[in-house]
């Protein structure tokens, strides 16, 4: 069907995808506050051709917002996501500077630790610590800004926080996390005295050598801890068994038939 040019096109009820922001906690480093890392994909097309875009891509009629988001992270890397939360809808008209109007529905999701340095390269993609971002297509600047917001403010959470810093931990490796989320540095004994005051951790009996230091006690947090889903003005997002489910789902298409399933066409996207 012949849809028209590109001015007719604007006049039409806007395409709608998915956007996400994939964030990584790197290891730690000798020196400075540990970085959260981001990939972004290389646009092969105009609007904003040759610039960093988020990856996403198109919505299927057999797929739901979250395995949308799930592939669309798949298809940029071999990293899977311990957690996954709808994020927000962006569709302001002027958004895709003159192209066809689109609408995203964008995601954020963690991944965890890792050294992105020795990720297996993929083409046209490429991670960036948050604070050393490229010029970004589109509001995808906006939409980073926004995901990094919402990571800080799920910190009381202890169901999202798990989910980078894994469990046990020492209380060091826990205020390094704290630090590389919220982007400045924080007095360690305060720190040190509000968490252990916070009721949230107990001792698992272990210790760890960290570096020079002498041995720290590791930590859980406890039990009934983990059903405090933090601020309970924001919605919940999808962890542990949600998450396989959608990774092993038999009715998943080919390569050939997902449109997700192509990094060329997450390239494309908005």
């Amino acid at each position: 069907m012949n849809r028209g040019n590109v001015s007719e096109r604007r006049h039409e009820p806007p395409q709608v995808g998915v956007t996400s922001v994939i964030l990584a906690l790197e290891p730690a480093r000798e020196h400075g506050r540990r970085r959260l890392w981001l990939p972004l994909v290389r646009r092969v097309r105009e609007p904003f051709l040759g610039q960093w875009a988020l990856p996403g891509g198109p919505l299927r009629a057999d797929r739901s917002l979250e395995q949308s988001a799930y592939e669309t992270l798949a298809s940029t890397t071999d990293l899977r996501p311990r957690y996954l939360e709808q994020l927000y809808t962006f569709g302001d008209p002027a958004r895709s500077r003159g192209g066809v109007p689109m609408v995203s529905v964008c995601y954020w999701a963690l991944v965890g630790q890792a050294d992105v340095a020795q990720l297996e390269p993929r083409h046209n993609v490429q991670w960036f610590a948050d604070d050393d971002l490229p010029p970004l297509a589109f509001d995808h600047r906006a939409i980073v800004d926004y995901a990094l917001w919402r990571l800080r403010h799920r910190m009381d959470s202890p169901r999202v926080v798990r989910q980078l810093v894994g469990e046990p931990f020492t209380l060091r490796q826990l205020h390094a996390l704290t630090e590389a989320i919220r982007g400045e540095r924080v007095d360690v004994a305060n720190y040190r005295r509000r968490m252990l005051a916070s009721g949230l951790l107990e001792e698992t009996g272990g210790v760890l050598r960290e570096g020079r230091q002498r041995p720290a006690a590791l930590y859980r947090f406890r039990p009934g801890a983990l059903d405090d889903a933090g601020a309970p003005w924001l919605p919940a997002g999808c962890e542990g068994e949600q998450l396989e489910h959608m990774n092993t789902a038999p009715e998943r298409a080919s390569a050939d038939d997902n449109p997700l399933g192509s990094l060329t066409t997450a390239l494309l996207h908005d």
